[in-house]
């Protein structure tokens, strides 16, 4: 049988209680619901970290941030890990990327790799299909001010005063607006189905792998007006709303740090109301997106995979943005598999699941062994992928999941410059972590507790029980220990491959994933 195409979708920066797909009172995802009716749908998916890089590392290979180790803008994933894409490319599959967010698609952090095409949206000098009909000479030139585009870009990951300068508030709007922060929604998308409509016309049976990246619910908003006009339209006429959310846009040391003083009742409704507005807006035009795959038949033979690699914070426990923490506004993500002959249409699955098991989803429906050593735990495709949450089968995991928050140094060194004082009131240098063992979650502050939540009674995390199940946080305290010390021990760094097994070295060269 031809294996099935793979389409993996990532909704940058996604909050799962503001879709209206999960509960939102406002109806921002009807598009989403639509696919969700015929897809299966998980209640208690949880991101394995809380920012960009690690999240869609941990998407990508399978593995825990405390493991692959991609933890900061500065590192590369090590060749250690093979990808998605890799693996696909090897087995066969044409890989192609539509990527909308800087930090995957312009860094040199090994998230690309893999990718016959990856397409760039954002950065000085984007990247599209179309672009290969320009002339010679255009492309030429084109190619040589991206390879220069490329190289100032990445500057921004190595350098702490090039980051604190372009966060001025003079600068920032220059480079969000103009220099395409958020990428370009309607054009990835476009692009997106114009290329997997060509790559089938004719009968082409190569089965392809196509990754798409969107950041509308990135700061800073923007939305159109009419999708404002939509979920808020008391804003029409708020001349303040609009003022502070303009000032909220240019100020992009705000965006992920914690608030010196904390925000207006008010101005936490406007930052509500213009997330959710991007979110609708781009709800509409991925709706768009899959009418027209499915209009064509394109999805009868697809794995389909919708997810956000993390949430936002919009003054939740003391934070703006998703940089330090694992509360529920950052890592419990949505998910949703769309392939009948495995995941069941309208399903609803209550199981506590990490995101990492897409790369285990996609290896067990292609019927792809990933070259992993057979004792890495992470190697058990027919366990760990989500088919195993909703066929009856006991979940491999047990319901157990983790989440890490290591703090990103660049982050840290901007409060250095602005705040510095806040840096230990709000414990921004220790990693935090999180354990869901079925309706509980204990979360940790470096080596302390931080604590016992029932986020099933108290799904915001207002009340700790530690005090009261002393014996149950003790236990989940344990295993979250060992879950990191084990975690680091199987940390390959760099490109090195200390530790890892001679033959597991040996497989992974002879497949072409290492040099």
């Amino acid at each position: 049988m031809q294996r099935p195409d793979v389409l993996l979708i990532i909704l940058d920066t996604q909050r799962r209680d503001r879709l209206s797909t999960y509960g939102h009172t406002r109806e921002t995802s009807p598009s989403l619901t639509r696919f969700a009716e015929r897809a299966t749908v998980f209640d208690r998916a949880i991101a394995p970290a809380q920012w960009t890089i690690p999240a869609h590392a941990s998407i990508f290979t399978g593995q825990y941030a405390g493991t692959h180790g991609v933890t900061e803008a500065s590192h590369s994933l090590s060749g250690a890990y093979p990808t998605l894409a890799e693996i696909l490319q090897v087995e066969g599959y044409r890989t192609v990327g539509f990527c909308n967010n800087p930090l995957v698609g312009l860094l040199d952090n090994g998230l690309s790799r893999g990718f016959d095409h990856f397409y760039n949206y954002s950065g000085a000098s984007p990247q599209r299909p179309i672009d290969v009909h320009r002339g010679p000479v255009r492309k030429a030139l084109s190619r040589g001010f991206r390879r220069f585009a490329h190289r100032v870009q990445n500057q921004f990951a190595h350098s702490d005063w090039l980051f604190r300068v372009s966060l001025n508030p003079f600068l920032v709007p220059i480079w969000t607006r103009y220099v395409n922060y958020k990428g370009h929604t309607e054009n990835s998308l476009a692009d997106a189905l114009d290329f997997v409509t060509a790559h089938h016309a004719g009968g082409n049976d190569q089965p392809l792998f196509t990754f798409v990246n969107l950041m509308n619910a990135h700061l800073p908003y923007r939305p159109p007006q009419q999708y404002v006009d939509r979920v808020a339209p008391h804003l029409r006429k708020d001349r303040h709303a609009y003022q502070f959310q303009r000032r909220f846009n240019a100020d992009a040391a705000r965006w992920a740090a914690p608030p010196e003083e904390p925000l207006q009742d008010w101005e936490y409704a406007v930052l509500h109301d213009f997330y959710d507005a991007e979110v609708t807006h781009q709800d509409d035009v991925l709706g768009r997106f899959l009418d027209g795959l499915r209009q064509q038949g394109i999805l009868d033979n697809t794995l389909v995979i919708i997810a956000a690699d993390h949430g936002e914070a919009h003054g939740d426990h003391g934070f703006i943005g998703h940089s330090f923490v694992v509360y529920q506004e950052l890592v419990h993500v949505p998910l949703m598999v769309h392939y009948p002959e495995t995941f069941p249409a309208g399903k609803r699955v209550q199981t506590n699941v990490s995101t990492r098991r897409i790369f285990h989803t996609v290896m067990d429906v292609t019927g792809i062994t990933p070259p992993l050593d057979e004792a890495d735990p992470n190697a058990n495709v027919s366990e760990l992928t989500l088919h195993t949450s909703v066929n009856g089968r006991p979940d491999p995991e047990s319901g157990v999941v983790y989440s890490e928050a290591f703090p990103p140094q660049t982050f840290l060194n901007v409060m250095k410059h602005r705040a510095p004082h806040m840096i230990d009131v709000m414990k921004l240098r220790q990693v935090r972590r999180g354990i869901y063992d079925g309706d509980h979650k204990l979360t940790t502050i470096g080596e302390h507790v931080d604590g016992l939540f029932d986020v099933f009674a108290d799904p915001n995390e207002v009340r700790s029980i530690a005090d009261a199940q002393p014996e149950m946080t003790d236990a989940l305290r344990a295993r979250l220990d060992a879950f990191s010390a084990e975690a680091a021990l199987r940390r390959v760094d760099g490109n090195e491959f200390k530790d890892v097994d001679a033959e597991v070295v040996e497989h992974l060269r002879a497949l072409g994933y290492i040099d």
